[in-house]
């Protein structure tokens, strides 16, 4: 169940096998029914993920009740509510389940005193966080420059699991469009 987590970290940093093996066990099992909340707006960020299979995603509702998807995780991804994770205070997104999911947790505890600990977890998470900025960087350019059009082209090319995974409802609050758009957008091709 860890070795795919190992991988992915040794992808990261030059992990020893006794740095590896004590970061794994302080990631927890956890299995997840679809439509389950891992963290709901309002509520601080204990955890931290790694998704062995299945799907879940981070989300906002804006001010006139819609949903935003800022990101989804499948199998293989890392990731969390990092803001609420990283500051310990509420978060503004909920994460929610997908499909029935495998995951591993750590906590903000046990993820931190390994930042205290290891230079490669450091080096990890200093990774991580570079990834989350330029996905979201990214993200925001694409809604600010590019058609919805463009935008779904990008996912199709880039991304097609979730296309495939998706709802069109979900897939429309990821590229942030309505779901007729995405119809049609869908009946081009």
């Amino acid at each position: 169940m860890t070795d795919r987590l190992k991988i992915l970290l040794k992808m990261f940093a030059d992990f020893g096998a006794d740095e590896l093996e004590e970061i794994v066990r302080l990631f927890n099992p956890k299995s997840l029914k679809k439509n389950d909340v891992l963290l709901q707006e309002g509520k601080i960020c204990k955890e931290f993920y790694f998704i062995l299979n299945g799907c879940i995603r981070t989300y906002f509702i804006d001010k006139n009740g819609h949903e935003k998807t800022r990101y989804i995780m499948l199998d293989n991804h890392i990731g969390t509510a990092l803001t609420s994770f990283i500051s310990q205070k509420p978060s503004t997104e909920t994460i929610e389940v997908l499909e029935d999911t495998h995951l591993l947790a750590i906590t903000y505890c046990d993820f931190y005193m390994l930042n205290a600990k290891y230079d490669n977890w450091k080096y990890f998470y200093q990774r991580i966080l570079e990834m989350a900025y330029s996905f979201q960087t990214n993200k925001i350019e694409h809604l600010v420059t590019l058609t919805a059009q463009q935008r779904y082209n990008i996912v199709l090319k880039e991304n097609p699991a979730l296309i495939q995974r998706l709802s069109n409802r979900l897939l429309a609050t990821y590229l942030d469009i309505r779901e007729e758009t995405l119809s049609r957008l869908k009946s081009r091709k």
